[in-house]
């Protein structure tokens, strides 16, 4: 299919106001926020007072750097619903993370913030290209997972019509995007790449699917990602971010026109960038760690909430609002391998830029005579690679990992389909240090 872009819609008012109209609704949504969390969140009260701060402190969003972070433990701490600022009567919906390394992060909803996040995906899906009348297949996982849910309410509010597959039976979703033709696919990044998988085992070409745009989020991807993604599916990749803690996914979007980064939809959200280990607020510009603020929460308010994902802020372009450069990594995802950091990211730029290499990829980490190492296991293209050629894939990619990387790596190349495919995010990392 033809890429190309319908920019007739209209946008609300605020994604094109002036910068002084956006700041002063966020310093009157700030200042809610901070005496709804207060005066509501025994939390946040016991927070605020040992920090020797108050809400009316708050007298310019600069302000916002006085009170204390919010962390995940403080979420875990409190749960299930410790952090809930509105009586249980008022909490529509409950979500949770996974919670595979630890209690879940449990988040609640009122009816407002239901209809609100909504609001904020539909306007994610219209950015990326989406129209009323659009039939849009969502991947994401349905449940406690704020994936799928939230993606529905986004494309129903925005007048599409919704298919609400979730993730797995793969097969099935290639029949199903094959005989009902949507328009757009939400989904992961590298669940998408397990279909244009499908679709060639298939005897299909991707290229000639009905998609035009794929929203790809819940996992960090590179712009080499995209690109074997629009190279294969013939089709628009847009990124979504977002995260169960701050509401889910919709807190910024990419824009169709410009593929430059999520723009934040900072009427609900204020971001900041600190620095991951002194904590310290850095420049737009600057990289580190992102944190956010919500604005307009009501049954879960979040102040200063530490996101681990590392990024910068970069100037409004397409919007007013402020646009964050594609996640690196997560500062918790970080390895680190005889002194030098590594994020999978990195490694997974390599790997694309070898034409006989797939991007299907896990990295195993473990430990000999006390020292770390990795193993990348990669898939070929084709099996019709013979092992001589599988041997110079194997040496490039090590040397491109010690030259531009740093870190020295063993190559384990595979056969297709022998590392392990995802319905949902994929695990690209497998620490092997701590196992008998």
């Amino acid at each position: 299919m033809a890429l190309g872009f319908n920019n007739s819609n209209e946008l609300e008012p605020i994604e094109t106001a002036s910068l002084d109209e956006l700041q002063a609704l966020q310093l009157k949504r700030m200042q809610w926020t901070l005496d709804h969390a207060y005066y509501n969140v025994p939390m946040y009260r016991n927070k605020f007072d040992d920090a020797g701060v108050h809400p009316g402190d708050l007298k310019h969003l600069e302000d916002i750097c006085k009170f204390p972070y919010t962390t995940k433990q403080d979420l875990r701490d409190n749960y299930p619903f410790g952090t809930f600022a509105v009586p249980m009567k008022e909490v529509v919906r409950i979500h949770a993370s996974s919670g595979t390394t630890g209690k879940p992060t449990v988040v609640g909803y009122t009816q407002g913030d239901i209809d609100r996040w909504a609001n904020i995906v539909a306007r994610s899906i219209r950015a990326a290209g989406g129209r009323a009348g659009d039939k849009v297949h969502i991947s994401y996982g349905y449940g406690l997972f704020t994936g799928g849910l939230g993606a529905h309410y986004g494309a129903e509010k925005l007048g599409c019509t919704v298919i609400p597959v979730s993730g797995g039976q793969t097969e099935k979703q290639v029949q199903l995007i094959q005989d009902f033709k949507p328009d757009i696919i939400m989904v992961t990044p590298s669940y998408c790449l397990n279909l244009a998988d499908e679709f060639d085992r298939q005897g299909i070409d991707p290229k000639n699917c009905s998609l035009r745009v794929g929203i790809f989020g819940a996992e960090p991807w590179t712009n080499s990602m995209r690109e074997e993604i629009e190279q294969r599916m013939g089709m628009h990749a847009v990124d979504i971010y977002g995260l169960s803690e701050v509401i889910g996914p919709g807190v910024a979007q990419e824009c169709l026109e410009t593929k430059d980064g999520p723009t934040i939809w900072e009427d609900y959200f204020y971001p900041e960038i600190i620095h991951p280990e002194f904590l310290n607020v850095l420049a737009d510009g600057d990289k580190g760690e992102l944190v956010f603020t919500s604005l307009i929460k009501e049954a879960m308010p979040i102040i200063r909430y530490r996101t681990r994902d590392l990024t910068r802020l970069l100037p409004g372009n397409a919007r007013t609002m402020r646009r964050m450069d594609k996640i690196t990594g997560r500062s918790d995802d970080m390895m680190i391998i005889r002194g030098v950091n590594v994020f999978p990211s990195q490694i997974e730029e390599q790997i694309l830029k070898i034409a006989g290499l797939s991007p299907h990829y896990q990295i195993e980490i473990s430990r000999d005579n006390n020292l770390d190492s990795i193993s990348v296991n990669v898939e070929v293209r084709s099996n019709d690679i013979k092992t001589n050629e599988r041997d110079k894939l194997g040496a490039e990619l090590k040397h491109h990992i010690k030259s531009l990387i740093g870190v020295s790596s063993k190559i384990n190349i595979l056969d297709e389909n022998s590392v392990a495919r995802s319905q949902g995010k994929a695990q690209r990392v497998v620490d092997k240090r701590n196992l008998k």
